[in-house]
């Protein structure tokens, strides 16, 4: 006796875990829809459908409020092909990150961290952590060509992945140009191009003294 019934403490615990999804997923929606400068606490409480003492308990601030929500959708699930050839492996990757970053809230997560990361703590260490992920992740696709011989062992692997991401990136963020499939195979046949050991073609005859 005296005990809290588990079932009542399961339901508690249910609720928190529910409260927690709502307040970081509106996070996310104001973010979008107000960026980094106009996101409020009280503008996410009243989205989240509750109190802002309630948001204000597990998160001090915005701005570790947003990392937090940042990291949670940095969470979403990345295709990683495996054609069993590494053009393909590239175009296709580069294609799954194009749909992915052109989502809204991704968008918004992007220019957020390139904005306010490098003059706010929390936001670098979550920059941090998100491209750590992300490069982890994309990065076996490299690995895998290197292991059937289709790229030599010494592949600098997170600079040809920057080589690939680097140009979707700029198009989102910078020029606005469109992230199509044309463009994308564009930039793959001009890395593979350019990587040694990988289809090379005889050295340019330079000028002297340039």
């Amino acid at each position: 006796m005296g005990r809290t019934p588990l079932s009542q403490t399961r339901r508690v615990g249910g609720r928190s875990a529910r409260v927690r999804r709502a307040v970081l997923e509106a996070t996310l929606v104001e973010l979008t829809e107000a960026g980094y400068g106009g996101l409020s606490i009280d503008a996410v409480a009243r989205r989240a459908g509750v109190h802002k003492t309630t948001v204000y308990r597990q998160w001090p601030n915005r701005e570790v409020l947003v990392a937090e929500a940042i990291l949670q959708l940095s969470e979403r699930e990345l295709p990683v092909p495996d054609t069993g050839r590494l053009r393909s492996d590239l175009v296709a990757l580069a294609m799954a990150i194009a749909a992915q970053i052109s989502q809204p809230q991704v968008t918004a997560l992007i220019r957020t961290l390139v904005a306010e990361g490098p003059r706010l703590p929390a936001f670098q260490e979550t920059a941090r952590s998100f491209w750590s992920k992300r490069f982890a992740l994309t990065g076996r696709v490299i690995e895998r060509a290197v292991i059937r011989g289709e790229l030599p062992l010494e592949t600098d692997v997170p600079l040809l992945l920057e080589s690939l991401i680097g140009p979707l990136y700029l198009r989102l963020l910078v020029t606005g140009e469109e992230l199509s499939e044309e463009s994308i195979v564009r930039v793959v046949d001009l890395i593979l191009d350019g990587v040694p050991g990988c289809r090379e073609g005889p050295p340019l005859n330079r000028p002297e003294g340039r």
